[in-house]
This record gives structure tokens, C-alpha cells and sequence, in this order.
């Protein structure tokens, strides 16, 4: 009975190994089996009109200034003016006093204290403006027809726009161009005229923008200057997170929802492409239609996928 025992226990154990291999087997079967669910979000065509910019710099720039400068030789008396300033026409800026009046006028009233000689030139803005630049102070010695200040007239505020003479095309006299400023604000221009020069080193050439805004703005200041080069009235577009391609770029898609856990590719022809938006041309898709917008990449075509929020 003992020696039944002995070679029953080795049978066994190698039954229970067998059968345990047998259910670690099924549990990696059916581990490979289970679907991958991809969380994707998803958005839907957008209908309406679309268009495709140029965006080149533009600087703001005074067209007329006034620069003001001294009618004698002399010393500064007074000065009326700061940076920043706005002067009208006519208004007096500075006072100088000739070197020669000033000895002339010391020796007259030793021998004469009731004769009264100041011997001071007023300096009168000939224009209305902004002060800009401002290059003397009291007590500076000036010579005749030495520069003193700048002011630049507000009403001749522009923005300069050099463009590139292979775009010259797409802009015209009179036509709107959106200025958007570095703070993101958006100013509506309209181009008023060019000028006749081209910059031989860049073949550029410039055009002036005027806009009707009050915002006091600085000289030197660079917007984007957006030039519609082609437009459209009512098309359908997708973000450009929807579009996906091949390495090389030839062949495009989207994946969309065929049910509600299955992605499915659809090629598509693009048109024009904006920024965050491409024109869909084919195929059309309808408004309940769900394109994938997050994590579409890398799916391949009917992927389960759960929508997130």
C-alpha cells in the first residue's frame, strides 16, 4: 500500500502542474484579446465663409514732423515743453537771449539802471503735434539754426508696410487690412497709398496704411499687418488638429465616428488653410457628423475609441 502511495503522489503533482500551466495559458490569452479603447474628444464641421492671410510687419510712423530750431545764437532762457507733450500752433516753446544782448545789455544799465534790454527771442511752434524729441534745456548755449525739438504732427499717424513686390498682387489702394498690435489688440486699416521707391537691397516696397482708431499710440510701434490673399464665402473646415497625413504629405484624413465607439478613416481634399482652420472640399460632411480632434493620431481605420469630454 506504502509503494502505491510513493508513485501516486509524483502523478499527482504533475497533474496540478499541467493543469495550472493550462489556466495561466488562458488567462494571457484572453489578457491579448481585450480591445484597446483610445479617449478621444471630437468637434464637428464648421460652416461659413473662411479666409487665407498674408501676415507681414507694419511700423507705426509720424508722416509729418516739424523740427524747431533756434533763430540766434544764444542762451536758453526758458523751456515750455516735455517729451510726450502736445503743442498748437503758435504756442512758445522757447526763449533764447543772444550772448550779444545780454553784454550789451549789462553794460547799458550800469550807465543807465532805468533802461530795460531782456534781448530774448521767443521760439513759436509752426505746427500742432506731439513733442518727440526734445534735444536742449535752460542754460544750454545754442547756435543759429541749431535743432532744439521734433513735433511730430498726430494726424499724420500711419503704419509703413513693406511688401515683398512678388506679393504686390494682393494689395491695392483702398483695400482693408487688419492690424493686430502686440498686445493683441485689432485695428481695421485701410492702404492709402505707396510710394514710388523700391529698397534695392530687399525689393520691398512701401505702402501706407491709415486706420481711424483714437488710441494714442507710440512711434516705432510693429503690428501684424493681415493681408487677405484668398477668400471664400460659405465652405465647410475642420481645426487643423483634425487633419491628419502621410510622412511625405500627399495623402490627408480625419477620423470620424461611425457608431459610438468605432473610428473610422475618411481621406479628404483640402482647400484653403488659415491658421487653426482648413477648408474641407470633399468629402461633405454633414453637422452631426463627429470628427476626431485629441488623440486621433496613430489610429488606425475603425480603432475603438471612447469620447471624452
Amino acid at each position: 500500500m506504502l509503494s502505491i502511495c510513493k508513485r501516486f503522489i509524483p502523478l499527482l503533482s504533475l497533474c496540478l502542474y499541467l493543469w495550472g500551466c493550462k489556466g495561466k495559458a488562458g488567462e494571457t490569452t484572453a489578457e491579448t484579446t481585450k480591445e484597446v479603447t483610445t479617449p478621444v474628444t471630437v468637434t464637428n464641421v464648421v460652416s461659413g465663409p473662411i479666409s487665407e492671410y498674408i501676415e507681414l510687419n507694419a511700423t507705426s510712423s509720424f508722416l509729418r514732423k516739424s523740427y524747431v530750431k533756434a533763430n540766434a545764437g544764444g542762451y536758453i532762457q526758458t523751456v515750455n515743453i516735455r517729451i510726450g507733450k502736445f503743442v498748437s500752433k503758435g504756442e512758445v516753446l522757447f526763449t533764447v537771449k543772444t550772448k550779444e544782448s545780454q553784454s550789451i545789455g549789462n553794460t547799458i544799465s550800469k550807465l543807465d539802471p532805468s533802461f530795460k534790454f531782456s534781448g530774448e527771442n521767443k521760439i513759436v511752434a509752426t505746427s500742432s503735434g506731439y513733442i518727440t524729441q526734445l534735444s536742449h534745456q535752460s542754460g544750454d548755449y545754442v547756435q543759429d539754426g541749431e535743432q532744439l525739438a521734433v513735433i511730430s504732427d498726430r494726424t499724420s499717424f500711419a503704419f509703413i508696410l513693406n511688401l515683398p513686390y512678388e506679393l504686390r498682387r494682393y494689395i491695392a489702394v483702398g483695400k482693408n487690412v487688419a492690424l493686430v498690435l502686440p498686445d493683441a489688440t485689432v485695428l481695421q486699416g485701410v492702404v492709402e497709398s505707396s510710394l514710388p521707391v523700391m529698397d534695392s537691397a530687399s525689393q520691398t516696397e512701401s505702402y501706407i496704411i491709415r486706420t481711424s482708431s483714437n488710441i494714442p499710440l507710440p512711434e516705432n510701434l510693429i503690428a501684424r499687418a493681415k493681408i487677405v490673399k484668398t477668400q471664400k464665402g460659405k465652405t465647410q473646415s475642420l481645426p487643423k488638429s483634425a487633419i491628419l497625413s502621410n510622412d511625405i504629405q500627399t495623402t490627408y484624413w480625419v477620423m470620424k465616428i461611425s457608431d459610438s465607439t468605432t473610428a473610422v478613416k475618411v481621406e479628404i481634399t483640402k482647400g484653403i488653410e488659415t491658421k487653426d482652420w482648413v477648408e474641407i472640399l470633399a468629402p461633405s460632411f454633414s453637422q452631426e457628423d463627429k470628427i476626431l480632434v485629441t488623440g486621433n493620431y496613430g489610429l488606425s481605420d475603425t480603432a475603438k475609441v471612447k469620447i471624452v469630454q
